[in-house]
This record gives C-alpha cells, sequence and structure tokens, in this order.
C-alpha cells in the first residue's frame, strides 16, 4: 500500500526533519538528528536512488540531518556548504557561491511569482495488516524475513519508478526527457501514534533531477510530479504483489482476500490471521469509523441525501484527520515487541500468539494444495479489461497495469510468477480488449503509448441495490461490483467456447505429447500458461481435460473458496454463477424496501423547499420503467 505527501517551503520540511526522521516522534529541541535516533534505539534513514551519483553519495549511506535541511529544506547540493567555502576561498563572492550549490531553480525566484515550491514527495509504503502483525508477533526469523522482502519491494517500486515513470521538464512543459535517476531519502518507522505495530516506510523523492542540457552539460531540473502522482496506484500494487510473494514463498503462507469496506476492493490478507487479531493492531479504524458516521450525517442534513463515492472518500479523509492522534516519545524496537507480545497475549491467550505462525502454515499449505501455481493469461486479460472498463470507462496502461497486479495477488495467493507476467497481461489486455481513446490531431505527433487513452465495449450491468444487516439502509451497488459481475460474464463465455471448441476436436486429438497452448474467445492458440516450477503436473492432457482443469484452477482460486478465515458474506462477491441469483434475490428486496421507504420521505416532504423538489423530481424519475431493473439485465 502506498500513500503520497507534498513536501513544500515553509514548514514542511521542518516537520518531516524533526518528525518523521525521528520516527514520527517529538524530537527534543536543541538535540541532534543522530544523538536522538540513537537515544531512542531507532534506524538512521539512508539513501536509494540512482541519482545519488550525481552528488557525490553512495546508495545506503547514511542520512544527516544537514543533508536532509540542505536538499528538501533549501533545493542545493547536500555538501553545499563544503563547495561553498571551496568557493569563497578562490575568491568567488558570497551570492554567486551560495548561487552555485542550488540545484535547478531558485526557491527565492518561484515565491518572487508569489508561488509554493515542491522541493519533493513523501511516498510512504507499508504492507497489509496481517503482514504487520506476524512482523510484530513473530520470532526474529520471521521479523527478518518480512523486513527483508519489506525493503527489496521497496527497492522494485523506486526502480520501476525510475525506469518507467520519472521524467524531467521544462519551457512550462514544452521540453521533456526521461531521467531514470532519482534522489530518495528512505526512513523506516515501527509503529503508529498509539504505539501499535505499523511497519512502513517513508521515501522523501526530491524535486531535483539531471539531464543533458543543449550544450551535453548535466543541467538540474524539476521533475514531473503529475506522472509520479498518476502512476502511485500502480506503483503500490507493485509493492504489494512483491513483499506478499517473497513473504509466502519464504515462509509457506498464502493469502485470503478480506472485506474492509462493504463494497470496495478487498485486501489480501495472510490467511490465518484472525480478523480480531488485525483490528486490535489497526487501532484507529473504530476511531474513525465513528467520526465518519457523524461526518455522514452532517453531509446529509446540508445536502439532503447520501454522500456517493468520491464523497465518501472525502468524509473518510476527514475522518482520519479528526481522529489522528498527537505525536509521542519513540521506544526502542525491543522494548515495543515485548509489550505488543503482552498486550496480544492479555487479549487473546498465548495458546494463539504462539502457535499463530503454526496455523498460518498449516492454512497456507491447504490452499497451496488446491491452487495451481498457473496463471490463465487469456481470462486474466478480460478480467483485467472489463474490471477497468466498468470501474473508469476511459482509462490508460497504468490503469491496467495496477489491475493486473491485483489479479495475480488474488489468483496466486501468494505464489512465485514468470518475472514481467503482469507487463505481458496489461499488454493482452490493451491489444485484444481494449481500443484507443486518444485521437491524434493532423500534424501532431502521437503521444507516448503510456500517455493515450484507451476504452471497450464490455457490457456494462445496470445498477442494483444490496439490503445490508439489519438496522441499516439499502445501499447501491459499487462500480467495483459492477465491474466483478461484467468480468464474470465475459470469463463465463471464454470458458464455455474453450469447452465446445476443445470438446468437437477433441475425437481427432488421442494424445498431446505437451501442454498445448490455451485458446482465445475467437479460437486462436496463444502461448502457454504462465507457471512456476512443477514437477508433478501431468504433461498429457486432452484440450478437454486442459479447459476443465483451467475451470477447476480459477474456481479454487476465488475469495470464497478458502478453508479458514472467510470473511466476507459470499453474496457480495459475485465472483461465481451461483451468487447471480442470490444478487436477483436480494436485488428484488432491496428495490421494494428502498421504494417503501423513498414513498415515506417523499409524502412528508415540502415540495415548496429545495429538497423536497429535488425528492419529487427524483421520485418521477424513478417510476418511469427499467427494462433492466433486476439485477441481472445487462446492457451493451
Amino acid at each position: 500500500m502506498l500513500s503520497v505527501a507534498k513536501i513544500q517551503r515553509r514548514n514542511a520540511w521542518r516537520y518531516y526533519i524533526r518528525g518523521v526522521a525521528f520516527g514520527d516522534g517529538r524530537r527534543p529541541a536543541g538535540q541532534s538528528l543522530k544523538d536522538a535516533q540513537e537515544l531512542a534505539g531507532l534506524p538512521p534513514g539512508r539513501w536509494l536512488g540512482r541519482g545519488l551519483r550525481a552528488l557525490g553519495l553512495t546508495e545506503g549511506a547514511e542520512v544527516s540531518e544537514r543533508q536532509l535541511e540542505l536538499l528538501f529544506g533549501e533545493g542545493r547540493h547536500p555538501d553545499a556548504d563544503r563547495i561553498e567555502r571551496g568557493l569563497l576561498d578562490y575568491g568567488v563572492d558570497a551570492a554567486t557561491a551560495r548561487r552555485l550549490t542550488v540545484l535547478g531553480q531558485p526557491i527565492e525566484e518561484i515565491e518572487a511569482r508569489k508561488q509554493t515550491p515542491l522541493l519533493g514527495m513523501d511516498f510512504t509504503f507499508r504492507p497489509q495488516a496481517s503482514l504487520v502483525v506476524l512482523w510484530a508477533l513473530g520470532d526474529a526469523t520471521v521479523r527478518l524475513v518480512i523486513e527483508r522482502a519489506h525493503e527489496r519491494a521497496v527497492d522494485a517500486a523506486l526502480r520501476w519508478l525510475e525506469d518507467e515513470v520519472a521524467e524531467t521538464r521544462w519551457a512550462s512543459g514544452r521540453g521533456r526527457a526521461k531521467t531514470p535517476a532519482l534522489v530518495v531519502a528512505a526512513f523506516r518507522h515501527i509503529d503508529n501514534r498509539d504505539g501499535l505495530p505499523l511497519l512502513h516506510e517513508h521515501c522523501l523523492i526530491l524535486n531535483r533531477v539531471q539531464r543533458l542540457g543543449a550544450d551535453g552539460d548535466p543541467v538540474w531540473g524539476a521533475l514531473d510530479t503529475y506522472r509520479l502522482y498518476q502512476n502511485v496506484v500502480a506503483a503500490g500494487t507493485l509493492y504489494t504483489l512483491a513483499m506478499t510473494t517473497e513473504v509466502c514463498e519464504a515462509l509457506g503462507l498464502a493469502t485470503v482476500p478480506r472485506e474492509v469496506t462493504p463494497g470496495l476492493r478487498p485486501v489480501m490478507e495472510i490467511a490465518g490471521v484472525p480478523e480480531d487479531l488485525i483490528n486490535w493492531s489497526a487501532s484507529r479504524r473504530q476511531r474513525i469509523e465513528d467520526a465518519l458516521e457523524v461526518l455522514t450525517d452532517q453531509y446529509v442534513k446540508d445536502h439532503g441525501h447520501l454522500p456517493g463515492e468520491r464523497g465518501r472518500h472525502g468524509l473518510g479523509w476527514w475522518a482520519a484527520q479528526e481522529t489522528r492522534p498527537a505525536k509521542k516519545k519513540p521506544k526502542p524496537l525491543q522494548h515495543l515487541l515485548a509489550w505488543w507480545r503482552a498486550s496480544a497475549i492479555l487479549r487473546f491467550g498465548q495458546q494463539l500468539i504462539d502457535g499463530l505462525l503454526d496455523r498460518c502454515r498449516a492454512v497456507g499449505a491447504a490452499i497451496r494444495a488446491r491452487v495451481d501455481p498457473a496463471v490463465d493469461v487469456a481470462l486474466a486479460a478480460v478480467d483485467v479489461a472489463a474490471v477497468v472498463f466498468t470501474v473508469r470507462e476511459k482509462f490508460s496502461r497504468r490503469h491496467v497495469l495496477a489491475e493486473a497486479r491485483r489479479h495475480l495477488l488474488e489468483t496466486l495467493r501468494g505464489r512465485e510468477f514468470t518475472r514481467g507476467l503482469d507487463d505481458y497481461i496489461a499488454h493482452r489486455a490493451l491489444l485484444r480488449y481494449s481500443r484507443r481513446h486518444t485521437v491524434t490531431e493532423p500534424g501532431r505527433e502521437a503521444p507516448a503509448a503510456d500517455r493515450m487513452t484507451y476504452t471497450a465495449d464490455f457490457p456494462v450491468p445496470h445498477r442494483w441495490w444490496i439490503a445490508p444487516a439489519e438496522g441499516t439502509p439499502p445501499r447501491e451497488s459499487s462500480r467495483y461490483e459492477r465491474a466483478r459481475v461484467a468480468s464474470l460474464a465475459v470469463q463465463n463465455a471464454i470458458r464455455g467456447a474453450r469447452i465446445r471448441a476443445d470438446t468437437a476436436t477433441e475425437a481427432s486429438t488421442s494424445t498431446v505429447s505437451a501442454p498445448a497452448g490455451h485458446r482465445d474467445l475467437e479460437g486462436e492458440t496463444a502461448s502457454a500458461p504462465h507457471a512456476v516450477d512443477h514437477p508433478g503436473r501431468d504433461a498429457a492432457l486432452t484440450p478437454a481435460q486442459r479447459a476443465a482443469d483451467v475451470q477447476v484452477h480459477q474456481q479454487a482460486a476465488m475469495p470464497e473458496e478458502y478453508l479458514e478465515g472467510r470473511t466476507t458474506d459470499p453474496a457480495t462477491w459475485l465472483r461465481t454463477p451461483k451468487n447471480l441469483d442470490r444478487l436477483a434475490a436480494y436485488t428484488r428486496a432491496a428495490e421494494t424496501r428502498r421504494r417503501a421507504m423513498e414513498d415515506r420521505k417523499a409524502a412528508g416532504a415540502d415540495p415548496a423547499s429545495p429538497v423536497g423538489g429535488r425528492r419529487q423530481e427524483h421520485e418521477q424519475q424513478r417510476q418511469q420503467p427499467d427494462p433492466g431493473q433486476g439485477g441481472q439485465g445487462l446492457r451493451p
């Protein structure tokens, strides 16, 4: 998971030097950063990125307070003091000597134009809550495995940003160039502001990169930060996929989906970690939910209706800000580990805490025995394309790539996969199931592939209403739930076409010497399914057996088909055909209940008031017949 914040002029850089570099604590006044870190037992920051060579820094070296202040506070070279003294000794005047240590455009010039300079961005990487629980309550070996996987996943995400995303721009964006060399200061934190476990990494990315100027000499300029913001989700899914896969392979674990918010995407947690234990580490969630309920009530009073999806996200952000506790004094990791273990044993019992890893391994072994480590590329591509199109309608390659990485995490359940498979699935989804929406004007250069927008022609399900637990009003289906239904319909059509085609040719195919390629909807043979080494796999299967094998594997990887740790009602996920009948029943009951509630509200509303007028107009629109109403109808 990945979140982003800005590092700007004024006091923002001071916050990062005094707080973030000190484990999110409050550093004593007058105490140096290094002394404070040593006394508190906190690890020092480290430098990352390929851009360090241009500054004379070494990757993995310790970040000093003065370096952080010069780079992220003044936009100058991290060794500016020494450089400036040397220039003064050569007789250069003070103003010129200081200007020569500035990287790119001076901050003072930006502020003179009444603009706020952006000095960097804080990319914060953190694993899923179940991995944090295993890290906090496991032994030294488990912690080492998780920490190494976390470091490698952060490095992989940063390398991907450098190779595929990072660009510099100048002349108001008219000039652009690839800059695969970022400067990053990374600080690891081990707990949240309540003192509970929360392993995460603050990566401060400098908004300065080097490029070759017109005369061939290196020139410092600004990053295209908008491109970085656009690719945050794709980088976050890469981090989650890389870390989860490495931990599961090293410890013999598997993942299961956990529904955090009804209707939204599930979080792939480690199988076997109880939900109560996950909630114990996520102490702020209940406070955020309570604050969100108050904010939602106020929103309804102000606007006369419930917030939409974007409104709910905005209210959730405000609820998180209102419930954010004050900074605390950092404690050494060994003290925190002892306190976390004692707290968990007191609440859940020593037997559960001591046997947590064995429990997770047992559940993981059962899932791994049933889920074959293979990916059906054709089904993966159509699933990715259908989901992205239904959620966004118009999309770019970064959206497809992020969904491909989610698909691998949900399908393989923590198994290893072929490197580059996510890019291959994204490419196939764009090539076969999408069409370009960007139109290049005559006489203008076509945009790069990652700047183009696409759309598709999948059938889009109608909206429906879901009746939740007793005492709460029905809610409208989310875009993600509608996307799952659209994807399921197309996948079932592909499976049916495969089985019919393979069965027709099975009579003429007696034996197969090697695993044949899978088939697309059109019937043409594509590349073989990607898989890891699996010596026990049978290599001689008929086409119909291969099709059935793929279908069994896909069904085994569905969220409702795991052995233990169920956290989601199967009727809300719609991943299997049997749940479509449940959906129709839920929809009919919810529609009846919703209409009754709206009739009661409309009867008591004043038509002269603005709110009453809107409700009356809404009710008149609802009375018009809808041929697709009922939840199962699909419109092209």
